[in-house]
């Protein structure tokens, strides 16, 4: 009798992570999603063949399977208590996020609102802290991040690396906000000449760069506001 090869002896594109890992979620079947989650099958088949005879005694219905109990699938063999909890928990998951609208993100398109939405992450900062704010093209936001702590200048700040993140994350409009831990909210020379310089390379990259903000304890400065970008 032919032995019967385990996951990790399949060829790499077929195996499920590598896969997902690939071609991303949606390119994989609901058993090859399930065998990620309970890791192996048994010694007379894989993880996914496990999988594939469970969804095909539920109708391949993903609903069927979530109705199950943890005695149901324990049946199955190589299918223990933990694989079983694991299967029922990801099911839940999945009502659970049937029930839930999806997250809205945040508009910043005005400097209020990025000030707003900042403050409370920067109003007890003793040191200065500059972020990016990755947008869409209607001012959505996408994701911040951090891109330098404990001082902002033309060295601490590098524009390369804002250059990457809104590449990656298909970001159209940017923002850079800083705050002054002094509590003055004054540009600097050296705000100007990072500005300049973020200004530069975002026209390079045919990226908008909307805005500069600098964060204070109860105000801000916006270079767009101020007729300077």
């Amino acid at each position: 009798m032919e032995a019967k090869l385990n996951i990790n002896q399949w060829a790499q594109e077929d195996r499920p992570r590598e896969k997902m890992e690939r071609l991303g979620a949606e390119a994989l079947s609901n058993a090859e999603l399930l065998a990620i989650l309970i890791g192996s099958g048994s010694t007379k088949e894989s993880a996914v063949d496990l999988m594939k005879r469970v969804m095909s005694d539920c109708n391949n219905n993903l609903n069927t399977l979530g109705k199950k109990s943890i005695r149901d699938l324990t049946e199955y063999n190589g299918m223990g208590p933990v694989k079983a909890i694991t299967v029922l928990a990801a099911c839940e998951l999945g009502k659970r996020r049937q029930r839930e609208k999806a997250e809205e993100r945040k508009d910043l398109g005005s400097a209020t609102s990025i000030y707003n939405y900042m403050h409370p992450m920067m109003q007890d900062l003793d040191v200065e802290e500059a972020w990016i704010l990755l947008m869409n093209q209607n001012y959505k936001l996408i994701k911040s991040e951090r891109i330098s702590h404990g001082g902002i200048s033309e060295t601490a700040v590098d524009i390369r690396v804002i250059m990457k993140s809104a590449i990656i994350n298909g970001a159209t409009i940017i923002v850079l906000c800083h705050n002054h831990p002094s509590n003055n909210a004054k540009a600097s020379a050296e705000d100007d000449r990072l500005t300049l310089r973020l200004k530069k390379a975002s026209d390079i990259m045919r990226i908008y760069f909307a805005d500069h903000v600098i964060i204070t304890d109860g105000n801000y400065y916006s270079y767009r506001e101020q007729g300077r970008l």
